[in-house]
Order: C-alpha cells, then structure tokens, then sequence
C-alpha cells in the first residue's frame, strides 16, 4: 500500500510527475512478474533520467494476471469479439460505481464503461464522475481552504500572534491546486483497485446503445467492439451547460476546470446564481480575488428564498461584487486597450440589463460560467432503446423501481434522471438499492427521495433537509404552518472583532449571521417538514436532524431533546419564537 501512496504514484498526470529511480527499483523488486507491467516504465537505466510515472500503462497495470477471471466469466476479449455480460454500467460515477460493485458482490459479471470527453479548454479527469473530479470533493477542499484565511482574525483574536495574510503571509494558488489534484487522484486510483479487487471489468470506453441490449463501446485510439448485457445501468451524469453566446466555449471555463486552473485566477467573473456558482465566487473570495457574480434573476432557485437572500447579502457584505439583473451578450479577447492597456490579454463580457435593456462591459482574467447543468444522453444511441424522455430537460424518465420507461432490461440511476435529486449520496443509494432490488432478493427495497438532506458550502454555509418555506405554504396552506426562527452569533465568532470593512462598519465576524428555521405543519402536531440552518459546519449539523425528519419528528420532539452546550445545533432544541408573533428572532449574550 505504501508503494503507491499519492506522494509516491498519484502525480501521474499531474504537475509534479517525476519519480525517483529508488522508487522503479522497488517496484521491479516487489513485483518480479515484470512483464505485467508497462514496457516503458520499466525501460529507464541507470544513466538516463528518472522513470516519469506519466509513462506508466496503468491499463496493464490493472489488467487481471494470465488465467484470472473478472466476475464469472473469462479475461476481455480483443478488440472488435462480442462478448456477454449478466449487468453492464455505463458512467464510472458515484452512482454507476455503487451499482457495480454491489451487483458483483451479488455474484453477478459487471462491466463497467467510463469516458470523459475533454471540456472546450481541454480539462479531463479519472474514474469517480463529477463529485470525485471537479464537483464535491475538491469544492469543498477549496471551500476549506478559503475558511482558513477567513480564521485568520480568530486566530489572532485567541492568541496566534503571526497568522494570516495580516503577518505577510499570502495564499499560492498552485499549492492549493497540486494538492487538491494530488488527492483526486489517490481517490481515482482507489476506485480503480477496488473495481478490480471486487472483479468488476473497469474499461475507459465510451458506450452508445445499437439496442435494448447491445451497447458499442469506442476506446481512446478510436477503436471499436460490441458487448451485450442482460441487464444494463444507465448513470451517464451532466455536464455544465454553455451560454450559447459568442466566445463562450473559446473563452470561458466551468466548473469542469476551475479545480485544476493551471494559473491563480485573478479577476474573475462568475455567471449564473446556482449554489455552484456562489459556492465557487466564495472561495474565490475569500482566497483574495477579485470576484463578481452575475444573476439573471434570485439566487438559489429551489431553495428556501428567505435563506437564499441571507447568503447573497452576507457575500456581497464581505467582498463579493454582484451585478443582479443581467446575461452575457458575449465574449471577446482584448487585443489592445490604449485607455486601459491592463485589460490587454483579458477577456472584455458585453452583458445586458434586463430591466432597463442597456450593455456594458468589463473585462476579467477569468470568466467562469455555472448556468446550469445538461444530462449526457445526447449521442448515445437512446434512440435505438424505446427509452422515453422529458423533451424538456433532456432527462430519462424511469418509474419508482429506476426501470427506464418504455424498456424491459435498461435501468437508470443518478443526475440524467428525470425529477431525482442530483447529490452523490443520492445516487449511491440509487444505485445499490437497485442491484439489491435486481439480485439481492429484496424484489420492493426503493429509493425513498424525500426528506434528501443537501449542503450549500457558500462562505457562511446552508444546510436543510424537507421543504422551503414557499413550497410547504404551497403544498399545505400558511394558515397550517408555524414557522420558528432563530439568529445567533457562534461562540467561535466572538472574540474576533476585526472589521472586513471598516469604513462601512462591517465587523469580519457579524452579530446574528447564523440563522435557524423550523416549519411545523399544525394540523399533524407541529411535524416539522422542513428544517434550513445557516452557519459554520452547516452539513455536520444537518446530518443528524435529517435522521429526526425521516423519523417524523415533531416540534416537541426537538423541544424534548437536550441540546449540548455550547454548539450551534443546540439552538435547534430551544426554538421558542414564531414569525406569527412578531417578535425580534436576534440573540444576545451566550
């Protein structure tokens, strides 16, 4: 285990790629059987430079030794034989991963296919989807990282005497990228050992369907063979959505490569107002770039608006510059800027006002765009299915068993399905259950897709689990609910008393920026059906409550729980003030 540590193996790909000549020894004295290994890892002497491990073939390194067998059947044919397959999974992502492994610990033949065609700037990434690559694993190391300089002031407050940027220390993007990239690719490298240990055939191929049960599969090289399944999983995944306005794919990135952005950022623009887009402004933020965010309309569409609102005057507070009301008309390079010579190089966005119908522009270093995302079920043969979707959202639409509509044998799981949430866990879930559902012997085990508790890691987080206050007052009628609310300031704030913005009177740590809602439904005892809080460790604090809810906790079940002292989630125990009273939700004191 220690021979492939991530300092040792995982840069493969990345910017810090060369070996020593200490470690290919190790390797050929582990592992005599040589030949199992690439030819030109192994072709360094000793008076050439040191083996890089880019070189390494890790399609060989992964391949099963001569006589093993993946799941029950032989090793995989060359290219261009047919062969046959109990359960074939398309998408490597959180969910396609959990659905093949659960289905081989079930005894069944799994093969799994995965390829990820580069974004227009080039970006591309291992096995593991979007949450692993570019989605929740490095957003929330970046997110992290950003909360780090935040503390600063809180460091010192509590008696750190050098900390922080305020002692000449200053943020590096490229440490943060290597290490965030450093750690996907340990965790791309584990999936691949663990397919292989579970004997699920791990192949980098993209499918596209020639029937219900034939899929054809294209490596890199272009070359092509056909492969059969009694059972095929469809979890292809999204990708982010383009503008379709002039310069936007030639000069724009997304959240596909903003984790892996070769230089710092700089001046950077962020369309769009989804929690991708204020999460990825916020650490930009808050690791000192200039950053605006530019909305066509509210913030955090689907969420509860009361919330969504709190979040979007605390980041425009604390540095974040928001242009409201506005789309991009388009993108250009500026080639020469007499008046402003400083923009040469940049990327000039012409945008609209949407109320009053003006364009301006401004030029950025960076323009990032995180308008929402679009399922990858185009070209990939549905046609030829009878598989059904929503014309609309380009989804696939699947009954309560993940069975895709209008197909016997095709089964769907995960953010290319119609009305499903599109969160890891979820998809994990989906995805076990289904091959439990399908060879478990647990024929009625379903997805339950309520009561989905979810994080927002903006710079002050949000978590919830149930409904938002507009969609329970639409489902059940405000006169049936009773809402209670609560801010405060964490203790860890308090004795931080530097100022963000001194000339404004804004304090770096804000009296009541944490903020806590509890909706009641009176007419089923005060069961609470939705639960929102705003604060530090937003998702540690949900986690736990998201159990209470799918329990059917009710207003004086929470009352009855005994709180610990002091934390933040304790205020979820003591929640005494109701928005039909009319009284002032704002703490003071411990």
């Amino acid at each position: 285990v220690g021979l492939f540590s991530p300092a040792a193996f995982l840069c493969a790909g990345g910017r810090r790629t060369s070996v020593s000549v200490g470690l290919h020894r190790l390797v050929a004295a582990a592992f005599p059987f040589r030949a199992n290994f690439g030819a030109s890892f192994l072709s360094s002497s000793a008076g050439e430079k040191g083996p890089s491990l880019v070189d390494l073939d890790l399609n060989t390194l992964f391949r099963a030794p001569q006589g093993a067998q993946s799941g029950s059947g032989g090793e995989m044919g060359e290219m261009g034989e047919a062969q046959s397959y109990d359960v074939i999974v398309i998408g490597g992502g959180s969910g396609g991963l959990a659905c093949a492994k659960r289905c081989a610990k079930h005894g069944k033949k799994v093969t799994l296919l995965d390829f990820v065609k580069p974004s227009p700037p080039g970006t591309t990434w291992g096995l593991g989807g979007t949450c692993v690559n570019v989605g929740c694993i490095p957003k929330k190391l970046m997110h992290y990282g950003a909360l780090l300089g935040e503390s600063a002031g809180d460091a010192r407050s509590l008696g750190w005497t050098k900390f922080g940027a305020g002692e000449g220390g200053a943020h590096d993007w490229d440490t943060l990228v290597t290490s965030v990239q450093n750690y996907v690719r340990s965790i791309n490298f584990g999936y691949r050992t663990e397919l292989r240990d579970q004997k699920v055939e791990y192949k980098n191929e993209f499918g596209v369907f020639l029937d219900e049960h034939t899929v054809e599969c294209t490596n890199k090289r272009g070359e092509k063979r056909t492969i059969t399944g009694d059972h095929i999983i469809f979890a292809p995944g999204g990708r982010p959505r383009y503008l379709g306005v002039p310069g936007d794919k030639e000069l724009c990135i997304t959240s596909d490569d903003i984790f892996s952005l070769q230089k710092s950022p700089g001046k950077t623009l962020v369309v769009g107002a989804s929690y991708i887009a204020l999460e990825c402004a916020g650490f930009l933020t808050g690791f000192g770039y200039e950053t605006y965010v530019m909305s066509r309309s509210i913030f955090l569409r689907g969420f509860d608006q009361e919330v969504a609102e709190h979040i979007g005057n605390y980041m425009e507070r604390h540095g974040t510059k928001m242009i409201k009301r506005c789309v991009p008309v388009k993108f250009e390079r500026v080639e020469a800027d007499e008046e402003q010579p400083e923009n040469v190089g940049r990327i000039r966005c012409t945008y609209k006002n949407l109320d009053f119908g003006f364009e301006t522009s401004e030029c950025f270093d960076t323009v990032l765009l995180a308008v929402g995302r679009d399922a990858c079920t185009a070209n990939v043969g549905l046609e030829a299915t009878g598989i059904q979707m929503n014309e609309k959202t380009g989804k696939v639409l699947v009954d309560a068993y993940d069975k895709c509509v209008g197909t016997d044998k095709i089964y769907a799981i995960g953010d290319a399905v119609d009305t499903r949430q599109e969160l890891t866990p979820v998809a994990i879930k989906s995805g076990e259950r289904l091959a439990d559902r399908l060879f478990g012997g647990k024929p009625e085990l379903k997805m339950d897709y309520n009561e989905v508790p979810t994080t927002v890691f903006t710079p002050i987080e949000y978590a919830c689990v149930g409904m938002s206050e507009e969609l329970a007052t639409e489902t059940h009628g405000a006169e049936n609910l009773e809402v209670y609310h609560s801010y405060l300031k964490p203790l860890e704030w308090k004795t931080n008393h530097e100022f963000h913005d001194m000339k404004k009177g804004i304090e770096h740590r804000e009296d009541n920026q944490c903020f806590f809602k509890l909706i009641a439904l009176k007419t089923e005892e005060e069961r609470a059906v939705g639960l929102h809080y705003v604060g530090p460790n937003a998702g540690e604090v949900m986690q736990g409550f998201a159990l209470a809810m799918k329990l059917g906790a009710k207003k004086a079940d929470f009352d009855d729980t005994v709180g610990i002292h002091p934390t933040v989630a304790e205020e979820f125990t003591t929640l005494k003030v109701t928005k039909s009273s009319g009284q002032d939700p704002t703490k003071r004191g411990c």
